[in-house]
């Protein structure tokens, strides 16, 4: 298992393909499956389209549009992030072949921050022959 850090922004969303793709490599593993784990409450993971960064823009705007600012009661003041990172989820499944993430051509991996700024961490973990 490796783990990564990672300065985020306020909120949005950081392109962390070639981070991963890297831990399969340096796995020297030919096949298998390759897991990323976001070990925060305020933070996701996702894979969504990385030609176009109007994309991950529109995927925050369209969060902030599901998840209004209410009258929560989590006295932090952050239970949109709560929300959020539970919508999107924690981790991934990525299959590899070759050594090498089997993705779209347009695909991506990001580190969604929803409570930042805030250094965080990831972990990537290996699993093949």
């Amino acid at each position: 298992m490796q783990e990564f850090q990672v300065q985020t922004p306020r909120e949005g969303f950081i392109d962390i393909t070639a981070e991963v793709a890297a831990a399969v490599s340096a796995s020297r593993m030919k096949d298998g499956i390759c897991q990323v784990f976001v070990p925060h409450t305020t933070a996701g993971v996702t894979i969504n389209e990385n030609a176009d960064p109007d994309v991950v823009a529109d995927m925050l705007k369209a969060l902030n549009h599901m998840v209004p600012e209410l009258n929560y009661q989590h006295g932090e003041g952050n239970s949109r992030a709560h929300v959020k990172s539970s919508l999107l989820g924690c981790s991934l499944t990525i299959p590899f072949a070759d050594g090498k993430l089997v993705m779209g051509t347009w695909q991506g991996i990001y580190f969604c921050e929803f409570d930042g700024p805030r250094r965080r961490k990831y972990r990537v973990q290996v699993t093949g022959q």
